[in-house]
């Protein structure tokens, strides 16, 4: 029995170390750091609280938005403004693993920036993901951090500067940048029903929701009833599980892809959840579909 217990621990512990290694970060600042995935795909969730400038150096990547679904790869440069809903899909490729230079560009250091410039931002009705790629100068501004991660220590000057620059470089390359970057704004109150049809399958906190509506917790909770006439969850659960009958009839995706799509975390979780509101499985239903 002994034996037994000491084995099933040997096996977490070689798990969780093999899950910590999975996953690298080296900072020059907390708003500059060099991440890396490696072995197999990461996915996650998120929703930005502040906007992200990202450079591939390889492996892939696919953003899935409510409105768009985004893939990028090895060179590619992008920047994500802040509070967007969107599913990550990290995936190595060619035998290298996710490996990515990211800058984020948070409110207080815009702030700064644009305190000396008489600039007025305007409401933007969405905030897409911005590609820049082939650009030069900006590519060299973001190449040239690579070095500084093998450094013991960074004079913070020089990573104020770096920013800074990618944030001039950014405003040379679109004139509209200034109405994501200048753009202070908090979310105010907008339609709840609009607002969670468009972006349920995100699987978030309710609380997350309640911000991006412009709501408390209770207040959010009490709309939505008012609204749905149910809970939160339980909306949640079966719409994201009508859109994955959907993704698998209409488009014919794998269970795989369906399930971190419509906002599931694992696919034990996700077979289980369907065939109970379906009264079969993923599989039951494309061996329908595919004879």
């Amino acid at each position: 029995m002994m034996l037994i217990i000491f084995a099933f621990i040997h096996s977490f512990v070689v798990k969780l170390k093999k899950s910590i290694m999975e996953y690298k970060a080296r900072y020059i600042t907390e708003d500059i750091k060099l991440s890396s995935y490696e072995d197999k795909f990461f996915k996650s969730d998120i929703m930005f609280d502040q906007h992200m400038l990202v450079w591939f150096l390889s492996g892939e990547t696919k953003i899935v938005q409510a409105d768009s679904t985004y893939f990028f790869q090895k060179g590619d440069i992008f920047l994500i403004p802040r509070n967007q809903l969107a599913t990550i899909i990290n995936y190595p490729k060619d035998g290298l693993p996710h490996k990515t230079v990211v800058m984020h560009l948070s409110v207080e250091r815009l702030r700064d920036f644009y305190a000396r410039l008489n600039i007025k931002s305007r409401p933007l009705k969405s905030q897409k993901i911005y590609s820049f790629n082939d650009h030069p100068l900006l590519e060299s501004c973001l190449a040239s951090l690579v070095p500084y991660f093998d450094m013991k220590e960074v004079p913070p000057e020089i990573a104020s500067l770096k920013i800074t620059e990618a944030i001039s470089i950014l405003r040379t390359l679109n004139k509209d940048i200034d109405h994501v970057l200048a753009n202070f704004d908090e979310p105010g109150k907008i339609n709840l029903v609009e607002y969670m049809e468009k972006n349920f399958m995100f699987n978030q906190p309710i609380e997350k929701f309640g911000y991006l509506t412009g709501r408390s917790l209770t207040t959010f909770k009490r709309d939505f009833k008012k609204a749905f006439n149910t809970t939160p969850q339980r909306w949640l659960t079966q719409k994201r599980l009508e859109l994955a009958h959907y993704e698998f009839v209409e488009k014919k995706k794998k269970p795989i892809d369906v399930c971190y799509e419509t906002g599931f975390e694992n696919l034990s979780h996700f077979s289980f959840a369907f065939k109970k509101h379906f009264g079969y499985a993923p599989t039951e239903l494309l061996g329908q579909l595919n004879p």
